[in-house]
Parts: structure tokens; C-alpha cells; sequence
């Protein structure tokens, strides 16, 4: 089983990778980054993408959809893709594992294919 550390590494070796993180979105810090970008602050990303998390746990709630589970979150933004994929696994509930992705470079499919190989190997 992977450790934090190897995940990481294996999200950054995703083709168009620009930054990866893990991140606790009960208190929205990032327990691990790798990678780095003049235009991406992973700190600020994670903290802000814990929102994102939230707020979509809360509609789930709110519609009664307790069955349903997010397996991913994807944000488009003109040059990069952002993936949020929250941990499902043993000892991931809390966590998700963040993911930005230049978008010339990047195979969408392939990325989120690759996340969930990572998801199903890590232990917390």
C-alpha cells in the first residue's frame, strides 16, 4: 500500500500534471503538495477546493442522496483542469485527493482513471 508521499508522486507523474495535493476537508489543510506552478498556490487551492467539497456534501445531504458518493469533481477553467476525488478507501473518509492538470497536455480520461488506481492502493 502506497504511503501519502508515493501518491503523490504517482499523481505528478500523470501526463499534464502541474500540482498535486492532499487535503484534510474537515479543517481544509493540505496534509501533503507536490509540485509547483507560479500560477497555482496548492495551499490556497486546497483550502479553497475544501469548500468546494462541502458545499457539495451539504446538496447531497439536502436531497437526500445518502446512497450517492462524489467520485469526482471536475472544475474547467480555460488552461487547466482541476479534479477533486474524494477518498473513499480505509482510512481516507475526510480526505480527498486534489489534482491540477495543464489542459494541453492532459488526457481527461486517463487522468481520472490514474486518480482512482491511486485512490484504491493508498492507506491513511
Amino acid at each position: 500500500m502506497p504511503s501519502m508521499d508515493v501518491a503523490l508522486k504517482e499523481a505528478m507523474a500523470i501526463e499534464g500534471a502541474i500540482g498535486t495535493a492532499l487535503v484534510d476537508y474537515t479543517s481544509g489543510m493540505a496534509l501533503g503538495v507536490l509540485g509547483s506552478s507560479p500560477e497555482l498556490d496548492l495551499t490556497v487551492a486546497s483550502a479553497g477546493n475544501t469548500e468546494v467539497v462541502r458545499a457539495k456534501m451539504r446538496t447531497l445531504e439536502m436531497l437526500n442522496l445518502h446512497h450517492e458518493g462524489i467520485e469526482d469533481i471536475l472544475i474547467t477553467l480555460s488552461n487547466q483542469y482541476h479534479l477533486i476525488r474524494p477518498l473513499t478507501g480505509k482510512g481516507g473518509d475526510g480526505h480527498f485527493i486534489y489534482l491540477a492538470l495543464d489542459r494541453k497536455r492532459a488526457n481527461l480520461a486517463m487522468a481520472r482513471m490514474r486518480l482512482r488506481q491511486i485512490e484504491d492502493t493508498l492507506m491513511l
